[in-house]
Protein backbone atom coordinates (compact mmCIF):
# COMPACT_ATOMS: atom_id res chain seq x y z
CA UNK A 1 0.00 0.00 0.00
CA UNK A 2 2.81 2.34 0.96
CA UNK A 3 4.62 1.73 -2.31
CA UNK A 4 1.46 2.54 -4.26
CA UNK A 5 1.10 5.83 -2.45
CA UNK A 6 4.77 6.61 -3.09
CA UNK A 7 4.35 5.79 -6.75
CA UNK A 8 1.25 7.98 -6.90
CA UNK A 9 3.07 10.89 -5.27
CA UNK A 10 6.00 10.39 -7.59
CA UNK A 11 3.77 10.49 -10.67
CA UNK A 12 1.87 13.49 -9.33
CA UNK A 13 5.14 15.36 -8.75
CA UNK A 14 6.31 14.66 -12.28
CA UNK A 15 2.98 15.82 -13.66
CA UNK A 16 3.16 19.02 -11.60
CA UNK A 17 6.71 19.68 -12.79
CA UNK A 18 5.63 19.11 -16.38
CA UNK A 19 2.65 21.47 -16.05
CA UNK A 20 4.75 24.17 -14.38
CA UNK A 21 7.45 23.81 -17.01
CA UNK A 22 4.87 24.10 -19.80
CA UNK A 23 3.40 27.22 -18.22
CA UNK A 24 6.91 28.69 -17.90
CA UNK A 25 7.72 27.99 -21.56
CA UNK A 26 4.39 29.45 -22.67
CA UNK A 27 5.04 32.61 -20.66
CA UNK A 28 8.48 32.99 -22.26
CA UNK A 29 7.04 32.58 -25.75
CA UNK A 30 4.32 35.13 -25.06
CA UNK A 31 6.87 37.56 -23.68
CA UNK A 32 9.07 37.18 -26.74
CA UNK A 33 6.08 37.73 -29.01
CA UNK A 34 5.01 40.79 -27.05
CA UNK A 35 8.52 42.19 -27.11
CA UNK A 36 8.68 41.56 -30.84
CA UNK A 37 5.46 43.48 -31.33
CA UNK A 38 6.72 46.32 -29.15
CA UNK A 39 9.95 46.53 -31.12
CA UNK A 40 8.02 46.77 -34.40
CA UNK A 41 5.69 49.50 -33.20
CA UNK A 42 8.47 51.52 -31.57
CA UNK A 43 11.05 51.07 -34.29
CA UNK A 44 12.81 54.33 -35.11
CA UNK A 45 12.21 55.81 -38.52
CA UNK A 46 15.49 56.06 -40.38
CA UNK A 47 15.86 59.07 -42.72
CA UNK A 48 18.62 59.46 -45.30
CA UNK A 49 19.57 63.10 -45.90
CA UNK A 50 21.59 63.51 -49.10
CA UNK A 51 23.16 66.97 -49.48
CA UNK A 52 24.79 68.22 -52.66
CA UNK A 53 27.52 70.02 -50.73
CA UNK A 54 28.28 71.57 -47.36
CA UNK A 55 30.58 74.21 -48.83
CA UNK A 56 27.82 76.79 -49.25
CA UNK A 57 27.16 78.53 -45.93
CA UNK A 58 23.45 77.75 -45.70
CA UNK A 59 23.51 73.96 -46.09
CA UNK A 60 25.07 73.16 -42.70
CA UNK A 61 22.27 75.22 -41.16
CA UNK A 62 19.63 73.22 -43.06
CA UNK A 63 21.30 69.98 -41.97
CA UNK A 64 21.49 70.90 -38.29
CA UNK A 65 17.91 72.16 -38.03
CA UNK A 66 16.55 69.19 -39.99
CA UNK A 67 18.41 66.63 -37.87
CA UNK A 68 17.41 68.29 -34.61
CA UNK A 69 13.73 68.42 -35.59
CA UNK A 70 13.70 64.86 -36.93
CA UNK A 71 15.27 63.55 -33.72
CA UNK A 72 12.63 65.39 -31.69
CA UNK A 73 10.07 63.41 -33.71
CA UNK A 74 11.83 60.18 -32.77
CA UNK A 75 13.63 59.60 -36.07
CA UNK A 76 17.25 58.79 -36.82
CA UNK A 77 19.02 60.69 -39.62
CA UNK A 78 21.94 59.52 -41.75
CA UNK A 79 23.64 62.48 -43.48
CA UNK A 80 25.86 62.34 -46.57
CA UNK A 81 27.44 65.23 -48.50
CA UNK A 82 28.40 64.74 -52.14
CA UNK A 83 30.88 67.64 -52.44
CA UNK A 84 29.23 68.93 -55.64
CA UNK A 85 29.63 65.55 -57.36
CA UNK A 86 26.39 64.20 -58.88
CA UNK A 87 27.79 60.70 -59.39
CA UNK A 88 29.01 60.56 -55.81
CA UNK A 89 25.59 61.67 -54.59
CA UNK A 90 23.89 58.84 -56.49
CA UNK A 91 26.32 56.32 -54.99
CA UNK A 92 25.81 57.67 -51.48
CA UNK A 93 22.04 57.52 -51.87
CA UNK A 94 22.19 53.90 -53.03
CA UNK A 95 24.36 53.13 -50.00
CA UNK A 96 21.75 54.67 -47.70
CA UNK A 97 19.09 52.55 -49.40
CA UNK A 98 21.09 49.41 -48.57
CA UNK A 99 21.36 50.64 -44.96
CA UNK A 100 17.59 50.38 -44.75
CA UNK A 101 16.45 53.99 -44.65
CA UNK A 102 12.69 54.44 -44.60
CA UNK A 103 12.76 57.63 -46.67
CA UNK A 104 15.29 59.76 -48.57
CA UNK A 105 15.46 63.56 -48.43
CA UNK A 106 17.60 64.82 -51.32
CA UNK A 107 19.15 68.21 -52.04
CA UNK A 108 20.22 67.32 -55.60
CA UNK A 109 23.50 68.40 -57.08
CA UNK A 110 22.08 67.84 -60.55
CA UNK A 111 18.31 67.90 -60.98
CA UNK A 112 18.40 65.36 -63.84
CA UNK A 113 21.08 63.00 -62.54
CA UNK A 114 19.23 62.73 -59.22
CA UNK A 115 16.35 61.04 -61.05
CA UNK A 116 18.34 57.82 -60.65
CA UNK A 117 18.09 58.21 -56.88
CA UNK A 118 14.30 58.39 -57.09
CA UNK A 119 14.10 55.34 -59.33
CA UNK A 120 16.45 53.29 -57.14
CA UNK A 121 14.55 54.24 -53.98
CA UNK A 122 11.15 53.50 -55.47
CA UNK A 123 12.37 50.08 -56.59
CA UNK A 124 12.82 49.30 -52.88
CA UNK A 125 9.55 50.90 -51.81
CA UNK A 126 11.30 53.97 -50.35
CA UNK A 127 9.82 57.43 -50.85
CA UNK A 128 11.86 60.50 -51.83
CA UNK A 129 11.51 64.16 -50.91
CA UNK A 130 13.21 66.75 -53.15
CA UNK A 131 14.45 69.39 -50.72
CA UNK A 132 14.74 72.99 -51.97
CA UNK A 133 15.70 71.81 -55.48
CA UNK A 134 13.32 69.97 -57.77
CA UNK A 135 14.34 66.55 -59.12
CA UNK A 136 13.42 66.13 -62.79
CA UNK A 137 12.78 63.14 -65.11
CA UNK A 138 11.30 61.06 -62.28
CA UNK A 139 8.41 61.03 -59.83
CA UNK A 140 9.55 62.24 -56.41
CA UNK A 141 6.91 61.92 -53.71
CA UNK A 142 7.20 65.48 -52.46
CA UNK A 143 8.94 68.75 -53.29
CA UNK A 144 9.49 71.25 -50.50
CA UNK A 145 11.09 74.59 -51.20
CA UNK A 146 10.41 78.26 -51.59
CA UNK A 147 8.77 79.63 -54.68
CA UNK A 148 12.05 79.99 -56.55
CA UNK A 149 10.58 81.76 -59.54
CA UNK A 150 9.23 84.25 -57.02
CA UNK A 151 12.73 84.58 -55.51
CA UNK A 152 14.16 85.51 -58.92
CA UNK A 153 11.31 87.95 -59.48
CA UNK A 154 11.96 89.64 -56.11
CA UNK A 155 15.66 90.00 -56.91
CA UNK A 156 15.14 91.72 -60.25
CA UNK A 157 12.03 93.65 -59.18
CA UNK A 158 13.96 95.30 -56.37
CA UNK A 159 16.77 96.36 -58.67
CA UNK A 160 14.51 97.67 -61.43
CA UNK A 161 12.55 99.65 -58.86
CA UNK A 162 15.72 101.32 -57.63
CA UNK A 163 17.51 101.52 -61.00
CA UNK A 164 14.75 101.76 -63.65
CA UNK A 165 17.20 102.54 -66.45
CA UNK A 166 20.71 101.39 -67.28
CA UNK A 167 22.96 98.48 -68.14
CA UNK A 168 22.13 95.16 -66.47
CA UNK A 169 24.19 92.01 -66.10
CA UNK A 170 22.36 88.73 -65.36
CA UNK A 171 24.46 86.13 -63.58
CA UNK A 172 22.72 82.81 -63.02
CA UNK A 173 23.54 79.99 -60.66
CA UNK A 174 24.64 76.52 -61.62
CA UNK A 175 23.07 75.59 -64.98
CA UNK A 176 22.43 72.02 -63.79
CA UNK A 177 20.33 73.23 -60.86
CA UNK A 178 16.65 73.51 -61.71
CA UNK A 179 16.38 76.38 -59.22
CA UNK A 180 18.80 78.45 -61.29
CA UNK A 181 16.46 78.10 -64.26
CA UNK A 182 13.44 79.09 -62.18
CA UNK A 183 15.29 82.11 -60.81
CA UNK A 184 16.19 83.24 -64.32
CA UNK A 185 12.56 82.87 -65.39
CA UNK A 186 11.42 85.07 -62.51
CA UNK A 187 14.15 87.62 -63.12
CA UNK A 188 13.21 88.03 -66.77
CA UNK A 189 9.55 88.34 -65.87
CA UNK A 190 10.35 91.27 -63.57
CA UNK A 191 12.56 92.95 -66.17
CA UNK A 192 10.52 92.29 -69.30
CA UNK A 193 8.61 95.57 -69.43
CA UNK A 194 11.78 97.61 -68.96
CA UNK A 195 13.44 95.54 -71.69
CA UNK A 196 10.52 96.10 -74.05
CA UNK A 197 10.55 99.84 -73.31
CA UNK A 198 14.28 100.05 -73.96
CA UNK A 199 14.89 101.33 -70.43
CA UNK A 200 17.47 98.66 -69.65
CA UNK A 201 19.96 96.78 -71.78
CA UNK A 202 21.85 93.59 -71.05
CA UNK A 203 25.59 94.17 -71.24
CA UNK A 204 26.22 90.51 -72.01
CA UNK A 205 24.31 87.62 -73.49
CA UNK A 206 22.02 85.79 -71.10
CA UNK A 207 24.36 82.82 -71.01
CA UNK A 208 26.35 83.64 -67.90
CA UNK A 209 26.00 81.03 -65.18
CA UNK A 210 28.22 80.43 -62.15
CA UNK A 211 29.11 76.73 -62.28
CA UNK A 212 28.38 75.03 -58.93
CA UNK A 213 27.32 78.46 -57.64
CA UNK A 214 31.04 79.10 -57.25
CA UNK A 215 31.93 82.66 -56.10
CA UNK A 216 35.28 82.41 -57.89
CA UNK A 217 33.54 81.60 -61.17
CA UNK A 218 31.21 84.55 -60.53
CA UNK A 219 34.24 86.78 -59.92
CA UNK A 220 35.93 85.69 -63.14
CA UNK A 221 32.82 86.13 -65.26
CA UNK A 222 32.11 89.57 -63.80
CA UNK A 223 35.69 90.67 -64.45
CA UNK A 224 35.32 89.57 -68.07
CA UNK A 225 32.09 91.54 -68.49
CA UNK A 226 33.57 94.64 -66.82
CA UNK A 227 36.48 94.51 -69.25
CA UNK A 228 34.19 94.00 -72.26
CA UNK A 229 31.93 96.91 -71.28
CA UNK A 230 34.62 99.27 -69.99
CA UNK A 231 32.97 99.11 -66.54
CA UNK A 232 29.62 100.35 -67.86
CA UNK A 233 27.36 98.34 -65.55
CA UNK A 234 24.58 99.75 -63.39
CA UNK A 235 23.11 96.60 -61.84
CA UNK A 236 23.98 92.93 -61.45
CA UNK A 237 21.24 90.39 -60.87
CA UNK A 238 23.28 87.83 -58.95
CA UNK A 239 21.28 84.72 -58.14
CA UNK A 240 22.55 84.04 -54.63
CA UNK A 241 24.74 85.60 -51.97
CA UNK A 242 27.78 83.48 -52.76
CA UNK A 243 27.86 84.62 -56.38
CA UNK A 244 27.04 88.16 -55.24
CA UNK A 245 30.22 88.03 -53.16
CA UNK A 246 32.25 87.16 -56.26
CA UNK A 247 30.56 89.96 -58.21
CA UNK A 248 31.31 92.51 -55.49
CA UNK A 249 34.94 91.41 -55.30
CA UNK A 250 35.25 92.10 -59.03
CA UNK A 251 33.56 95.49 -58.58
CA UNK A 252 35.93 96.37 -55.75
CA UNK A 253 38.82 95.87 -58.15
CA UNK A 254 37.39 98.69 -60.27
CA UNK A 255 36.26 100.91 -57.33
CA UNK A 256 32.65 100.24 -58.27
CA UNK A 257 31.54 98.52 -55.06
CA UNK A 258 28.58 100.34 -53.57
CA UNK A 259 27.95 102.12 -56.87
CA UNK A 260 26.58 99.15 -58.80
CA UNK A 261 23.38 97.51 -57.48
CA UNK A 262 23.79 93.81 -56.66
CA UNK A 263 21.09 91.31 -55.64
CA UNK A 264 21.40 88.00 -53.83
CA UNK A 265 19.51 85.38 -51.83
CA UNK A 266 19.92 83.27 -48.69
CA UNK A 267 20.86 86.08 -46.24
CA UNK A 268 24.35 84.64 -45.69
CA UNK A 269 26.18 86.37 -42.85
CA UNK A 270 28.73 87.89 -45.27
CA UNK A 271 25.89 89.20 -47.45
CA UNK A 272 24.13 90.77 -44.48
CA UNK A 273 27.38 92.42 -43.50
CA UNK A 274 27.80 93.72 -47.06
CA UNK A 275 24.25 95.12 -46.99
CA UNK A 276 25.11 97.01 -43.79
CA UNK A 277 28.32 98.22 -45.42
CA UNK A 278 26.47 99.21 -48.59
CA UNK A 279 28.29 97.04 -51.13
CA UNK A 280 25.41 94.57 -51.62
CA UNK A 281 22.01 96.08 -52.30
CA UNK A 282 19.64 93.35 -51.19
CA UNK A 283 19.12 89.68 -50.53
CA UNK A 284 16.09 87.42 -50.48
CA UNK A 285 15.48 85.80 -47.13
CA UNK A 286 14.13 82.28 -47.02
CA UNK A 287 13.48 81.01 -43.52
CA UNK A 288 15.67 77.91 -43.44
CA UNK A 289 14.32 77.16 -39.98
CA UNK A 290 10.81 76.90 -41.39
CA UNK A 291 11.92 74.92 -44.44
CA UNK A 292 14.01 72.36 -42.53
CA UNK A 293 11.37 71.80 -39.85
CA UNK A 294 8.59 71.37 -42.41
CA UNK A 295 10.76 68.88 -44.29
CA UNK A 296 11.49 66.86 -41.15
CA UNK A 297 7.79 66.61 -40.32
CA UNK A 298 6.96 65.67 -43.92
CA UNK A 299 9.66 62.98 -43.97
CA UNK A 300 8.34 61.33 -40.81
CA UNK A 301 4.76 61.58 -42.08
CA UNK A 302 5.57 59.95 -45.43
CA UNK A 303 7.71 57.28 -43.79
CA UNK A 304 4.67 56.30 -41.72
CA UNK A 305 2.64 55.95 -44.91
CA UNK A 306 0.53 58.98 -44.09
CA UNK A 307 -0.45 61.97 -46.27
CA UNK A 308 1.30 65.34 -45.98
CA UNK A 309 -1.64 67.69 -45.58
CA UNK A 310 0.37 70.84 -46.32
CA UNK A 311 1.32 69.62 -49.80
CA UNK A 312 -1.57 71.48 -51.37
CA UNK A 313 0.27 72.67 -54.49
CA UNK A 314 2.00 70.93 -57.38
CA UNK A 315 5.05 71.72 -59.49
CA UNK A 316 5.55 70.05 -62.85
CA UNK A 317 9.02 68.55 -63.26
CA UNK A 318 8.62 67.57 -66.91
CA UNK A 319 7.26 64.13 -66.05
CA UNK A 320 4.59 64.68 -63.46
CA UNK A 321 2.94 67.22 -61.19
CA UNK A 322 4.88 66.75 -57.96
CA UNK A 323 2.97 67.39 -54.71
CA UNK A 324 4.64 70.45 -53.23
CA UNK A 325 5.00 72.70 -50.22
CA UNK A 326 6.15 76.15 -51.37
CA UNK A 327 7.09 78.69 -48.70
CA UNK A 328 7.15 82.47 -49.11
CA UNK A 329 10.45 84.41 -49.58
CA UNK A 330 11.03 88.01 -48.42
CA UNK A 331 13.01 90.91 -49.93
CA UNK A 332 15.61 92.21 -47.47
CA UNK A 333 17.67 95.39 -47.57
CA UNK A 334 19.27 97.62 -44.95
CA UNK A 335 15.86 98.98 -43.91
CA UNK A 336 14.31 95.68 -42.80
CA UNK A 337 17.40 93.54 -42.13
CA UNK A 338 16.93 93.73 -38.36
CA UNK A 339 13.19 93.13 -38.49
CA UNK A 340 13.37 90.09 -40.77
CA UNK A 341 16.71 88.28 -40.48
CA UNK A 342 17.85 89.15 -36.97
CA UNK A 343 14.40 88.97 -35.37
CA UNK A 344 13.97 85.47 -36.84
CA UNK A 345 17.15 84.42 -35.05
CA UNK A 346 18.97 83.55 -38.26
CA UNK A 347 21.94 85.76 -37.33
CA UNK A 348 22.73 87.80 -34.25
CA UNK A 349 22.85 91.58 -34.49
CA UNK A 350 26.41 91.49 -33.17
CA UNK A 351 27.59 89.31 -36.05
CA UNK A 352 25.71 91.24 -38.72
CA UNK A 353 26.98 94.61 -37.52
CA UNK A 354 30.35 93.13 -36.51
CA UNK A 355 30.27 94.57 -33.02
CA UNK A 356 31.40 91.40 -31.23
Amino acid sequence: MKSKISQYLYNYSNLLVYVMFSIFITMICCSVMLLGCADTSEKKIKIGLSISSLRVERWPKDRDIFVEEAEKLGAEVIVQSADNDARKQNEQAENMITQGVDILVVIPQDSVAAAQIVKAAHAEGIKVIAYDRLIRESEPDLYISFDNERVGYLQAEYLIRHKPKGNYFLLGGDPGDNNAQLLRKGQLRALQQAIDNGDIQFVAEQKHWAVDWDPLDALNKTEQVLTQTNNQIDAVVASNDGTAGGVIQALEGQNLDGKVLVSGQDADIAACQRIVKGTQTMTVYKSIKQLAKEAAHAAVTLAKGETVQKANQTVNNGVTDVPSILLTPIQVDKDNLDEVVIKDGFHTREKVYQTE
